[in-house]
């Protein structure tokens, strides 16, 4: 990570290692800057995420944030809080904010919350995710 002209940290690309083993790994893609989260969004790592979720978000923000879940086995509560808080930055900021590679427990959450409906009013098409 690479320090602002403020003075704090910009989320560029690479991995960061939050706690309770979630990693993060930071991509520049043509449609937008890809998350992909790898391990449990928990009460502890969910801090982590946040932060640097928003450092992304109120700076020179992209077009586009989009989270890679396929490799999140588990999210808590304050996981998809964040994601929350995130997609209603977003929305204030005009920047397309998606999920994708919701699968299985997660999808089922996300359906039966509403929380998939947040997104999908958001104008996201919540897609698999393309394997390589």
């Amino acid at each position: 990570m690479a320090p602002d002209t403020r003075g704090g940290i910009r989320l560029t690309s690479g991995i960061v290692t939050a706690t309770d083993g979630l990693e993060i790994t930071v991509d520049d893609a043509a449609e937008g800057t890809v998350l992909r989260l790898r391990g449990r969004v928990t009460i502890d790592s969910s801090p982590a995420l946040r932060d640097r979720l928003l450092v992304m978000l109120r700076g020179q923000a992209p077009p586009a944030v989009i989270f890679d879940l396929s490799e999140v086995p588990y999210i808590d509560t304050s996981g998809i809080a964040t994601l929350i808080e995130g997609l209603k930055i977003a929305r204030n900021r005009q920047i397309a904010f998606c999920l994708q590679g919701l699968q299985g427990r997660l999808l089922h959450l996300f359906e039966v919350t509403g929380v998939l409906a947040l997104f999908e009013a958001n104008g996201c098409i919540v897609r698999p995710v393309e394997k390589s």
